[in-house]
């Protein structure tokens, strides 16, 4: 029986009951937080939809493509190129990834809600969010210097 449900689902069962389990929290969440703030979340998934493909696709398109021609700098994009490339996006889309889901609080604007609920001040978000994403290029340049080392030393490498 088992052996069917994997060939048919294509995972265990334990995945299909730790997928619906996770669809029920997240569902219990968004009917409690409908319940209150239904047209902060339409503005919000609206906001975020139009901010998204107006504006933020076009300039991390830009922004790849100018990256790509910079490294590529008239000649063909070579592995070590490529990986230059890599070790950029990566810590960017990162970065990127937590300024979008820390937002609010970054831009200080998380409103009297963070503080009455946690008692801590917003106001550190901004450094922390610096500190992390330059510990994030910084992590990925001394993974790409070691990659680069371990190929130079490499016989034909």
């Amino acid at each position: 029986m088992k052996r069917l449900f994997v060939r048919v689902y294509g995972e265990p069962p334990r995945h299909l009951v730790i997928l619906l389990l996770s669809f029920a929290v997240c569902g219990y969440a968004l009917v409690r937080l409908l319940r209150t703030e239904w047209l902060s979340v339409l503005e919000w998934v609206v906001g975020a939809a139009i901010l998204h493909d107006v504006v933020l696709v076009p300039l991390y398109g830009g922004a790849d493509w100018l990256l790509h021609k910079g490294v590529r700098a008239g000649k063909p994009l070579s592995r070590s190129r490529l990986a230059v490339v890599n070790h950029l996006r990566v810590p960017a889309f990162l970065s990127l990834l937590t300024l979008l889901v820390y937002w609010p609080s970054i831009s200080r604007n998380a409103g009297t809600n963070y503080r009455r609920a946690t008692g801590l001040s917003p106001d550190v978000f901004w450094p922390r969010w610096l500190l992390v994403t330059a510990v994030l290029f910084a992590a990925s340049a001394a993974l790409l210097a070691l990659r680069a080392h371990r190929t130079r030393r490499r016989p034909g490498g």
